[in-house]
């Protein structure tokens, strides 16, 4: 396969411009909202955009910095003072643990974080932009970084409006949210209200403007951290790897769905950290593949990894030429364009509905939103993880038990039934299936003797469907056959195949089931249980034995 497919170099120029067009405003306005400037913004963008495409595995795939990564990003910046080698150094070490889970081949299980926890935390990241943003559309700055401050800071800003700003930031709002579809396949909504709103401020004067951009090439910087920072940079360059990985490969998913391609998620992840490697080298902020300008670039006309790459090139061109241009730009417009990107984050279509679904779904993704604009974003996925992981073993483990303890007697052939039938309820036949679960096996001991305590002579096993068994499951295989020889009762196992015979020998959890008790398949072991509690039954019924 080519490196480079040329075949549709038309379609990708027209993606790669239309890309590098909608990504101006958005990466000025995350530039500006993570404390690093918005010429930060533009060249993350840059170089995110340009290494990502060049070495990711998704074609169509343009990246740069998002809402979450940015969000995340700020609180970095915050919590180290705003020292570039610091603070870059946690980007660099982000993209090389990016390399390292692609190198591991991690992104498969990357993938697997449950629907409602990527729901409540891509909308708590939402409410945290609109929430960082509110008092910027009154003319007003927070104090300090973080959802609270910012929060805190809003009735300040309300009572005591910059109506200038206000006025601006209106009717970027207005802009952003009403821009008519047709109209944005030629002019993005976005960057009209950058280019409207910054015109208005020209006739409101008094609105705060973004000042002085440096112009030229990023000057490279090197990472550096002491022994009293090294734990906050691992932890922040951790979160940033595993937010940035999930945000990539949730767009990569977007990207095959509309193009009908395959991604390659652990190329991907290798080339996702290579473009935030070198954004922190040279004072960038991180990245990850961007939804909406990879859908943007998709229905230009991009198909091939040049359209990212050209993406990046059209920001480089701009940020180069027009820079000056920027120092006009009032806040209260990135806020309002930022404003928009929150809304677009937040998971509406799925909130609408919500309340017709599974509860506890509900439940989990209030939880993770609720952790995320409260407390922090890995609280939030570990905790929303955790309750999906245990909700998910307490269905299957009450699917399992009610398989083996109440659906068996209507399992089996017409002979195997009535063998059952005519041990009158004295055979029990438990038909495991597998793998057994250990939330199941918890509670199979007991399920299994309240089922039998009072009628049961007998006890059939049936090993035959279970493919897997783990310890949990051996100790309650245990269990039962302890519990059934202590009140008399015999144990009859059927099926059982060699890893799981192995297991229960080697745990020495087999040392309740008699060695004379085994047999190869379910009818042999059924006939003879039925034999065993006819011959009990006549000799407690005083019935002669036949003569010889």
């Amino acid at each position: 396969m080519k490196f480079f497919d040329t075949s549709n170099l038309r379609g990708d120029g027209f993606g790669g411009l239309t890309a590098g067009i909608v990504a101006l405003p958005l990466a000025l306005a995350f530039g500006e909202a993570s404390g690093a400037g918005p010429i930060a913004g533009i060249w993350g963008a840059i170089f995110v955009g340009f290494f990502a495409s060049l070495f990711g595995g998704t074609g169509t795939n343009v990246s740069g910095p998002t809402g979450p990564m940015v969000v995340v990003f700020a609180g970095v910046f915050a919590s180290l003072s705003g020292n570039p080698a610091l603070v870059f150094a946690a980007v660099v070490l982000a993209g090389v643990l990016q390399i390292i889970f692609g190198v591991l081949r991690f992104g498969q299980y990357i993938r697997l974080v449950p629907y409602p926890v990527i729901s409540g935390f891509m909308s708590g990241i939402g409410c945290i932009i609109i929430a960082l943003q509110f008092a910027r559309l009154f003319g007003h700055e927070p104090e300090n970084g973080g959802t609270i401050p910012a929060l805190t800071a809003i009735p300040g800003a309300i009572a005591d409006p910059n109506f200038a700003a206000l006025i601006i930031g209106l009717v970027t709002l207005g802009i952003v949210f009403f821009w008519p579809t047709h109209w944005g396949k030629f002019l993005p909504g976005a960057l009209a209200a950058l280019v409207l709103g910054t015109l208005l401020s020209l006739v409101l004067q008094g609105a705060p403007v973004l000042g002085a951009i440096p112009t030229g090439l990023p000057s490279f910087i090197v990472p550096t951290f002491t022994e009293d920072t090294i734990l906050v940079v691992i932890e922040a360059a951790f979160i940033l790897a595993i937010l940035g990985a999930i945000d990539s490969l949730l767009t990569s998913l977007v990207a095959d769905n509309m193009t009908r391609t395959r991604h390659d998620s652990e190329k991907e992840l290798i080339g996702q950290g290579i473009g935030n490697t070198i954004a922190g080298l040279f004072g960038a902020i991180p990245g990850a593949g961007a939804t909406m300008r990879t859908v943007v670039n998709i229905r230009s006309g991009g198909s091939t990894k040049i359209s990212g790459m050209l993406h990046a090139v059209v920001l480089v061109v701009i940020v180069l030429s027009l820079a000056p241009l920027a120092a006009q730009i009032p806040h209260a417009v990135l806020a309002g364009i930022l404003v928009k990107v929150g809304y677009d984050i937040i998971d509406v279509a799925y909130l609408k509905r919500a309340h017709r679904g599974p509860r506890w779904d509900l439940v989990l993704m209030a939880t993770v939103l609720g952790l995320t604009v409260f407390v922090d974003l890995i609280t939030a996925v570990a905790v929303g993880v955790v309750m999906a992981a245990l909700a998910f073993v307490k269905r299957l483990a009450d699917t399992q038990l009610d398989e083996v303890v109440t659906q068996q007697i209507n399992t089996g052939t017409e002979e195997e039934l009535a063998l059952l039938a005519s041990s009158n309820n004295k055979v029990t036949l438990f038909d495991f299936t597998g793998p057994l679960s250990f939330g199941a096996a918890a509670d199979l001991g007991h399920q299994v003797r309240e089922r039998v305590k009072e009628h049961a002579s007998a006890i059939v096993l049936d090993f035959e469907r279970l493919t897997f068994i783990d310890v949990s499951a051996a100790r309650a295989v245990e269990t039962i056959a302890c519990d059934a020889k202590e009140a008399g009762k015999t144990v009859y196992v059927t099926g059982m195949n060699e890893e799981v015979a192995d297991v229960l020998d080697g745990l020495g959890s087999d040392h309740c089931i008699p060695s004379d008790t085994r047999y190869a398949n379910r009818l042999d072991a059924l006939k003879a249980a039925v034999a065993e509690v006819t011959a009990a039954s006549k000799k407690a019924g005083g019935e002669a034995a036949p003569a010889a």
